[in-house]
């Protein structure tokens, strides 16, 4: 444990004054009525658990216990001014992490809202666990690019931003307490906490938990820097507090004289800021300026501005160390005046300016937005979630990009998964093994033959999501599947993969495409009974020169098989594509002559719009069956509709607001497969994902060869669309073959 003052709750020898610390805690934050016996329950429950786990064969030991890690962690958070919920989980969550509470009786003792901070601190906490802490390149990227990856990672799993401030109190803690440990652990401790955490509370703008953080790695991480750099700045310690001193005392003379009320103090330069400052200008320790230094607290803008003022009459100001955060402020929020001059004695001497609110928001960041709000009964009363989702805004952050790449608009669709090693990659929303396996490498994607999810075999048209881990499972030879390129079956979704498959087979043998183009079209025509169709035709009217270019085309899939079937269907005379037939079956129907609103499920009956509750476009409405007047459409909460719902069940129908009807070709397909149970229900739920309609179904089962045949009426809107149904249905289990009836 960090050393604590001798008036502090948590003594040196780890006894606990209960009371003592509810009472520091509730003179950090408000927290209501309730707070000290929620507390002090979450405190008892926590040293029960630990106590318990004592006489357990799996009793855990480490140099602090979860009860005062879990104490820590509350403190810091009521310093952010966290709520209620926030500062339990934090008590219980390092207890459940060890598996000395299970997370159904925190919820049970107290609510689900705490139960799903911890669960959400878990999964932050499996994630940097797998993250791989080597220091070389990862597909020709920096470590460091690594880092911003897991970064990004976690912020994408966060859905309560009071998860990722719990984190940054955990980690707080964590790299205080590897003080005593083993130089391996202090170090892995360290790299994270500079990799992730410290960036992170950088960027909610938590100064103070920020630079403690920088402060700690940097002591860990290059030990002989940090001493050196201690070592400096302890011998000119007494000399810079007397020379401190007597800046204030001048400085304020000086604004008394102009009538601003401010308060000074002297500012303590971290050790990792005067070493980076150092690395990045090329400079000694000597010539970092803001050694010496000093912070004008005053209460208005345009004071800061008039300390600037008086500061700049008394001694002169260094070129180029100016530096306005106020006009201007840094990306994370953080607002004041710097500006460096010759002090007293011709010594360099910084000085920051700025409000009492920017000072709140320099040291607690987003927090302290409804921190200093001030008394306002109102104010105080404002919807904590408000304040929640203002926070989760400002934790999606990306680091910067070139100004000038599209990319950057579009990080926040990304996920981010794991390679079997635990380095990071990124990849479009939406992504699938086959594109993880052509992000990492064109030759690995080409062998692609299956993949597992954290650790369970899953199709390879599975949708990754952020934090899974994936393996791909490789062949001898490469071997792309022609299935990959279909966009009805879902194997693809990044641009990169398709055009690696596409450029696989466009390499191979012309023959070859040929051969594979003319199996692709005779399997869709056949699937979809168009017989005695002339190709000749079809690749003159797709700017062909003959069949055996329409082939090879399709073979090396510079034309898609759905661009074939749309050209086929336009040359196709009217009566050799079914009678287009509007939906007449689930009506789409106007309510009024010169409106554009359209209502489904009515067939062509009249409808009208119900004057007692006037629905509009977006609420959601029920039908009534009137006498003589056709459907009158209410509002599914309207008093009316509920009384007949009541007394006249029969005449209530489901009603939608629907788009303009569309021409629909009426097809039956013919399905065979051998009969499960479930089958009927895969292919209806697929068939309804799709909004297609069935307007018919047959189905004969044989029980002696356990098969099934099915006969199904849709209607579609075109070939393609068609095919690309039929192709999904291909793929449920136990389908032999479906195609269009002849």
């Amino acid at each position: 444990m960090v050393k604590v003052r001798e008036d502090h709750p948590i003594a040196e020898d780890g006894n606990v004054d209960i009371e003592a610390w509810i009472g520091r805690i509730l003179s950090l934050v408000d927290l209501g009525r309730k707070a000290p016996e929620t507390l002090q329950r979450a405190l008892l429950l926590c040293k029960q658990a630990e106590d318990d786990a004592l006489y357990s064969e799996n009793a855990w030991s480490d140099v602090s216990s979860c009860y005062q890690t879990g104490m820590e962690m509350a403190e810091i958070l009521a310093e952010l001014q966290l709520d209620l919920d926030t500062l339990v989980a934090a008590i219980l969550y390092r207890a459940v992490r060890e598996k000395k509470l299970t997370l159904t009786r925190v919820v049970s003792e107290f609510n689900e809202s705490v139960g799903t901070i911890i669960r959400g601190v878990l999964r932050m906490a499996a994630i940097t666990q797998l993250r791989n802490d080597s220091d070389r390149d990862v597909f020709g990227r920096q470590s460091e690019e690594q880092a911003g990856k897991v970064r990004k990672m976690l912020v994408a799993m966060v859905d309560d931003v009071r998860v990722a401030l719990v984190k940054l109190a955990e980690r707080t803690c964590a790299i205080r307490a590897v003080k005593n440990a083993g130089d391996q652990k202090r170090r892995r401790v360290a790299r994270e906490v500079a990799d992730v955490y410290a960036p992170l509370a950088h960027r909610l703008g938590i100064g103070h938990i920020k630079w403690e953080l920088e402060d700690l790695s940097f002591r860990y991480l290059e030990p002989d820097d940090y001493k050196q750099i201690a070592k400096l700045l302890d011998e000119k310690r007494l000399d810079r507090q007397s020379y401190i001193n007597k800046v204030i005392t001048a400085l304020q003379r000086e604004l008394g004289l102009v009538s601003i009320n401010a308060e000074i103090s002297g500012r303590a330069k971290h050790i990792y800021s005067i070493w980076r400052k150092m690395r990045r200008k090329g400079i000694g320790f000597s010539q970092v300026y803001d050694i010496r230094a000093v912070r004008i607290l005053v209460p208005t803008v345009r004071d800061c501005y008039g300390v600037l003022g008086v500061v700049h009459s008394l001694w002169r100001n260094i070129p180029n160390e100016f530096d306005d955060y106020i006009a201007s402020p840094k990306e994370n929020g953080y607002r004041s005046l710097h500006t460096a001059v010759i002090g007293p004695d011709g010594k360099v001497l910084e000085v920051q300016i700025r409000t009492h609110a920017m000072h709140e928001e320099a040291e607690y960041g987003v927090c302290s937005h409804w921190r200093y709000k001030g008394t306002d009964a109102e104010a105080t009363k404002s919807s904590y979630e408000e304040k929640i989702n203002w926070l989760r805004q400002v934790l999606e952050w990306h680091d910067e990009l070139d100004s000038n790449t599209l990319s950057d608009h579009f990080q926040q669709d990304s996920i981010y998964v794991f390679t079997p090693e635990g380095h990071i990659v990124d990849l479009p929303d939406g992504s699938t093994p086959v594109d993880f396996a052509y992000r990492i490498h064109t030759d690995v994607g080409n062998r692609c033959r299956g993949a597992k999810v954290n650790g369970r075999i899953v199709p390879l048209n599975y949708q990754l999501r952020t934090a899974d881990q994936v393996e791909i499972l490789t062949g001898k030879l490469d071997a792309p599947s022609r299935d990959w390129l279909s966009p009805a079956l879902g194997y693809i979704h990044t641009s990169r993969a398709r055009a690696k498959v596409q450029q696989w087979f466009k390499l191979q043998a012309r023959d070859q495409n040929i051969a594979d183009g003319r199996a692709l079209l005779d399997k869709e025509f056949k699937r979809l009974a168009l017989v005695d169709f002339d190709f000749e035709a079809l690749a003159k009217k797709l700017n062909l020169t003959n069949l055996e270019s329409l082939y090879a085309a399709v073979g090396a899939h510079d034309i898609g098989v759905g661009q074939v079937l749309n050209a086929a269907q336009r040359m196709l005379p009217v009566s050799a594509q079914d009678i287009a037939v509007p939906l007449t079956g689930r009506a789409t129907v106007r309510h009024g002559e010169a409106s554009d609103v359209y209502i489904e499920g009515v067939g062509n009956l009249l409808t009208n719009i119900a004057r007692c509750c006037r629905p509009v476009p977006g609420d959601a409405i029920t039908g009534y069956i009137t006498l003589g007047k056709g459907v009158s459409i209410h509002r599914e909460d309207c008093r009316n509709i509920l009384k007949l719902r009541e007394r006249d069940s029969e005449r209530v129908i489901k009603v939608e607001w629907g788009q303009a009807p569309e021409n629909t070709y009426s097809v039956a397909i013919q399905i065979e497969a051998y009969d499960r149970y479930g089958l009927l229900r895969d292919i209806t739920s697929l068939l309804d994902s799709e909004r297609i309609n069935v307007s018919a179904m047959q189905t004969q089962s044989d029980k002696r060869r356990n098969t099934v045949a099915m006969i199904i009426t849709l209607e579609v809107r075109s070939y393609a669309e068609l095919s690309r149904i039929l192709a999904r249905i291909n793929q449920l289990p136990n389908v032999v073959t479906a195609r269009r009836k002849m």
